[in-house]
């Protein structure tokens, strides 16, 4: 045997020792570890939510269940399962697997990761190296894994909460498949919820009971995050309160002791936190930004969704702001986007910034009014033709019959408005739905429309005489 066999010899048993090692002390790191880890599914039956990519048939759960692997981005927001999966695929493969976090590893770690799977391999071991949060890594430091990737020293698993297609290169994007992880679902959270009050390796052995609305508190407290979830729910554990009959109970007072956040009251019917919710749309509508702010802030603390706040503010927009500042609609939607963008911390202070300039805006409900007359005339009125002289000739016959004929083409015209013309059914018209306030930009819209019914008035090639009013006109 040669001086350099008889090295590499030496350094894959020094490896292999390691190895086991570690193995051992994880094992008996286990037993002490928070329940969030002791519950960490061994096998795919246990795995709970991303049924998209894990449920029968679909992609991931297709290699799963063939013990293959390959490497992967798994791209989606925290405590869903991204180490957890990465977990058994290397248990599905039979890889050792190695982790590198990415905040605080370098290009040394890195060499030193894939020198430690070359002498698996070397003995036919494959390692399943796994990176978390590996768009912390700048673009040297990812490149390091190419060619070890390519050459299959290591199978490569990267997480990440940010969209690769800004975080990561793309030569290590076109060296790895991307799969979007979600948030669980409020009964894929329910589930978890019950595994971990029932498990041996759970909470099962204290026989914890949860009174009213502490179910759904967790759950809307963990937002989908099941790590979040399960850290709340251990932390509560410790204030449980032994019963009579045996086992113990958790209130909502627990565990708002320990969510680091005020409760609000979980009823059957939600009605507190709707009525947070209105008193939120109340303060905006009513031009008080400081208030708006406050229940925003109360709506946040209580663990509520930040976008069930962004969609009233966009109900808002148009109902109590309307066109008296149609920007405010942009405003809500940018807000939402950033949201969705940067993620919450950011999204959350754009969403207190829309709510402001919505509640700083000029109000007017007169277009919200319009359109639900309009609506209501809709009803009453569906069966009244379209007046044919605007209807479309796009045959010969058509146009035979009259369709069309008639009809004033608005940019034949001064301004592109053709004065006196009728865009109503016969019986309707004369109809007015829409009066512009006098505030925001609605003042300049009545303006304009002022403009228009001087120019219909002064017009004397009217489609009906001056001062023609349909049959069926409800004036308002």
């Amino acid at each position: 045997m040669s001086k350099a066999d008889s090295g590499d010899l030496f350094a894959f048993f020094e490896q292999a020792h390691a190895d086991e090692e570690k193995v051992k002390a994880q094992q008996v790191e286990d037993e002490f570890a928070p329940l969030a880890s002791r519950l960490r599914p061994k096998s795919i039956v246990e795995y709970v939510g991303q049924t998209h990519l894990l449920g029968p048939g679909k992609p991931l759960r297709t290699v799963l269940d063939r013990g293959q692997c390959y490497s992967m981005i798994l791209w989606g927001p925290p405590g869903v399962g991204k180490t957890t999966l990465a977990l058994l695929f290397a248990k599905a493969c039979n890889a050792f697997f190695e982790q590198i976090p990415a905040v605080t590893s370098g290009v040394k770690d890195i060499r030193e990761a894939v020198d430690r799977a070359l002498l698996r391999k070397k003995s036919g071991i494959k390692t399943l190296l796994f990176v978390d949060e590996v768009h912390s890594f700048n673009k040297s430091q990812q490149d390091a894994f190419l060619p070890h990737i390519e050459n299959g020293t290591i199978t490569f698993i990267g997480a990440t909460t940010e969209n690769p297609s800004f975080s990561l290169n793309s030569a290590l994007l076109s060296r790895a498949r991307v799969y979007v992880l979600q948030k669980l679902t409020e009964d894929e959270s329910r589930t978890l919820l019950h595994n971990a009050l029932t498990s041996e390796k759970g909470l099962g052995p204290e026989q914890i009971e949860l009174s009213d609305g502490v179910e759904k508190a967790l759950i809307d407290l963990a937002g989908g995050d099941a790590r979040h979830l399960l850290n709340i729910l251990e932390m509560a554990s410790d204030l449980a309160a032994p019963v009579k009959t045996g086992g113990k109970i958790l209130t909502l007072a627990m565990v708002g002791a320990v969510a680091g956040r005020k409760m609000i009251n979980y009823d059957k019917g939600g009605d507190a936190y709707y009525e947070l919710i209105s008193a939120f749309h109340k303060s905006v509508r009513g031009s008080s930004p400081d208030a708006a702010l406050y229940w925003y802030a109360r709506i946040l603390e209580a663990g509520g969704d930040p976008l069930y706040v962004a969609r009233r503010l966009l109900a808002i927009a148009t109902e109590d702001i309307g066109l008296a500042d149609p920007r405010a609609m942009t405003v809500c939607l940018n807000a939402w986007d950033i949201f969705d963008r940067v993620g919450a911390y950011e999204g959350e202070r754009a969403i207190a910034e829309a709510a402001v300039y919505c509640a700083l805006a000029p109000k007017s409900n007169h277009l919200y009014v319009a359109f639900h007359e309009a609506r209501e005339d809709a009803k009453q009125n569906g069966d009244l033709e379209v007046p044919i002289y605007l209807r479309n000739a796009p045959t010969k016959l058509m146009e035979n019959l009259g369709y069309k004929k008639g009809y004033r083409y608005a940019h034949d015209y001064p301004g592109a408005y053709a004065a006196g013309e009728s865009f109503f059914p016969e019986e309707l018209t004369g109809t007015v739905y829409y009066h512009p306030s006098d505030r925001g930009l609605e003042a300049n819209l009545g303006k304009k429309e002022d403009y228009l019914k001087e120019r219909d008035d002064l017009e004397e090639d009217k489609r009906y005489p001056k001062g023609y009013i349909g049959k069926r006109v409800k004036f308002r």
